[in-house]
């Protein structure tokens, strides 16, 4: 007979991952499956690099978790012994009454954040491969950086393990059941039980949950490495921060520093739809082009030979918020990880969340801005 865990857990990327070692590390019996063998390239977790910052422009209701994220990568940091968060800086670029510069000043003044306002000609004498409009201005926080995604992965894997945690890579969850007495859980491995289940599937959500019809889009999102053509030492981290940059049409971009591999730019938002399965993992030499005006205009210096690139996926609710919460037909089964491009810095946070709804029902944070709020009904249901 099979065993009975306490959790299953269908998706074991960025949240996925944090979830089995929270529950794991408190002593319940969590059982993970992924169709791939994570950390991998096929989903949302990967990439070499990934921005954490404080001044959370989208809405300030996101600076108390942040703040707990960055508590529990440092100390996830010390049990496996390994980097995982680089601290930068970082700044917020764009006009005065931007939705980026706007937003990380209220979120920062209002939580007390330490940070500063720059006007252009500061941002380009302080960092020098920066080349921003005149009219631009930066909200500069001195505690944003890089986490390491593949790391960060490995690492709550590897330490749920040592917990106890079994994981089922390469196998995907093909169908699920809930009930009173517990939930099942159907793979190409056969069937398994618990107590309860947690969908953390990321792109493939909507696939596990499409009883509900989730109006949520999977996008193809395209990062891209070049060698700076001169002044490599103006990229290094010591002297080049992570930037966000909203420009004058509304566009979001953003960029790394140089980590060895090139500088890092991508536009935030500007990929193709569909779906996770068929969406293409190759990147076009048109691809390439498209984004060097960006490079020619702001990091000119960094407008040098390309070096690589990597397509991820975004899966985006309507409003761009998170979805943490209870299904909505099933009490013993939890919702997360729908992040809308902007969620790994907060996957040791939200690990910790799920972990506190599953054993104790509340969370130490006001999730009512990711609760369910789109209709959703059983396919078919008038």
């Amino acid at each position: 007979m099979a065993t009975h865990h306490d959790v299953l857990i269908a998706g074991l990327g960025a949240m996925g991952s944090a979830t089995a070692y929270h529950l794991s590390r408190r002593g319940r019996r969590v059982c993970g499956f992924d169709r791939y063998a994570p950390p991998h390239t096929m989903g949302s977790s990967h990439g070499q690099s990934r921005i954490i910052r404080q001044a959370y422009f989208e809405d300030p209701v996101y600076v108390p978790m942040v703040l707990r994220a960055y508590e529990l990568w440092r100390e996830l940091e010390r049990e496996s012994d390994m980097p995982l968060l680089l601290e930068t800086g970082g700044l917020m670029i764009g006009r005065p009454d931007s939705e980026l510069v706007a937003g990380a000043r209220a979120s920062a003044q209002q939580y007390g954040l330490e940070h500063e306002v720059l006007d252009a000609s500061e941002i380009s004498r302080r960092f020098p491969a920066l080349s921003p409009e005149p009219h631009m201005v930066a909200v500069y926080e001195p505690r944003a950086g890089i986490l390491f995604p593949e790391a960060c992965v490995g690492a709550h894997l590897s330490r749920a393990r040592a917990c106890g945690a079994q994981f089922h890579p390469d196998e995907p969850v093909l169908s699920w059941q809930a009930g009173a007495s517990g939930v099942s859980v159907s793979t190409p491995g056969g069937l398994y039980t618990a107590d309860l289940l947690i969908i953390t599937a990321g792109s493939w959500a909507g696939q596990l949950l499409a009883d509900l019809e989730p109006p949520l889009t999977v996008e193809r999102q395209v990062a891209f490495w070049f060698d700076p053509k001169s002044s490599r030492d103006r990229f290094l981290p010591e002297h080049c921060p992570i930037q966000l940059w909203q420009l004058d049409d509304g566009r979001f971009a953003y960029s790394f520093p140089d980590l060895g591999s090139g500088v890092k730019v991508a536009c935030h938002h500007e990929g193709i739809s569909g779906s996770p399965d068929t969406l293409v993992r190759d990147v076009s030499e048109d691809e390439v082009e498209a984004i060097r005006p960006f490079l020619r205009r702001y990091l000119p210096d960094a407008d040098g030979a390309f070096r690589s690139a990597a397509a991820c996926l975004y899966t985006n609710t309507p409003d761009e918020h998170f979805w943490i919460d209870r299904h909505p037909l099933h009490a013993n089964v939890l919702i997360a990880s729908p992040c809308s491009g902007h969620g790994f810095k907060f996957a040791s946070v939200i690990g910790e969340i799920l972990a506190d709804l599953a054993m104790h029902g509340t969370a130490a944070f006001d999730l009512s801005r990711f609760a369910s709020r789109w209709p959703l009904w059983p396919a078919g249901s008038e």
